[in-house]
């Protein structure tokens, strides 16, 4: 989602230099933006405050000398290092008590600028002019001899066109589409597609369960790539079927023909961003609602949305 806004950085300003303080299990999709210098390691796990080591990793900061930060987080911790490292102008939304921190700290309408795409590519913009502007698409690089050596890795040689299925989300199952509709899909594809299962190792369980009711017409990979090979694998895909997850928004920015699967979720906020991307969803009374599990206990949002609907959906991304 932050992609864009580099790439409009790097229009106003083509010889900026630009690095990103990120997590490590993120960083191959930082690697695969052109925009991109140099990625810097976030040390510190996830509500981690950490104040001293914050401080001393600020000081090292320091030594860079950077002109600006652009922080997308709306936590208190996510301002702490630019603060420390002293760079000179700070910007962001104004979210938990940053006001200081953010020496640019901009109020966020949220009716403005709906997309969370549009709002981190407004940053890239001057205070003065948050006018709602059309982001380009997200993009992410793979060359072909990035994908073939992921194929060899994994010891694949497709032989017909490869539809890869994404049944993980983190957010929780009520986002996920269920395992016996992926399988159905899986047998109602196998005669023209060799069908990959891609997803973290939380999603192993539930590649492994599909993969045995598909009577091994999907193969199961989940938890048997790294990011990067994942990226690459989707690159070398056909078709792409998803939940609303990383997985999604990837597929979308590989440019890739993709059907995605909303249901607790919205596509208002962050859908995936790809002329050749297609949402599904049933838009019931009931959704979203925003749950990690379905309060009514039924979740029609996904359940009734068939895998013939899914398989015909397809065939006219296909087409199109």
């Amino acid at each position: 989602m932050a992609q864009p806004m580099l790439r409009r950085l790097k229009e106003r300003s083509p010889d900026s230099i630009i690095n990103i303080f990120a997590a490590p299990w993120v960083a191959p999709v930082l690697e695969r933006m052109a925009e991109v210098h140099r990625i810097v390691l976030n040390p510190f796990g996830h509500g981690d405050l950490n104040l001293r080591g914050r401080w001393q990793f600020g000081r090292q900061l320091r030594l860079d000398g950077y002109d600006q930060a652009i922080v997308l987080p709306n936590s208190l911790k996510s301002a702490l290092i630019p603060f420390f490292a002293g760079i000179p102008l700070r910007t962001g939304y104004v979210g938990e008590l940053r006001y200081g921190l953010l020496n640019d700290a901009r109020p966020l309408d949220k009716h403005h600028l709906p997309l969370l795409v549009e709002r981190f590519s407004a940053l890239a913009g001057e205070r003065e002019s948050p006018s709602r502007h059309t982001s380009p698409y997200p993009y992410l690089q793979s060359t072909q001899d990035q994908q073939h050596a992921a194929l060899s890795r994994l010891g694949l040689a497709p032989q017909k066109p490869v539809a890869v299925f994404c049944p993980g989300a983190e957010y929780g199952p009520a986002k996920r589409w269920p395992a016996t509709h992926f399988a159905e899909l899986a047998k109602q594809l196998s005669q023209s597609h060799e069908i990959w299962l891609l997803g973290s190792g939380k999603d192993a369980a539930i590649g492994e369960e599909i993969a045995l009711l598909s009577n091994g017409a999907a193969r199961n990979l989940c938890g048997k790539t790294g990011l990067g090979d994942a990226i690459d694998l989707l690159a070398a895909a056909d078709q792409v079927v998803s939940n609303d997850s990383g997985l999604m928004h990837i597929a979308a920015a590989l440019d890739k023909p993709l059907l995605a699967l909303f249901g607790s979720s919205s596509p208002g906020y962050t859908p995936p961003l790809s002329k050749k991307a297609s949402v599904l969803s049933l838009n019931l009374p009931c959704s979203p609602c925003f749950k990690r599990e379905c309060p009514l206990g039924h979740l029609d949002c996904l359940q009734k949305l068939t895998p013939q609907r899914v398989y015909e959906e397809m065939a006219k991304l296909k087409a199109a």
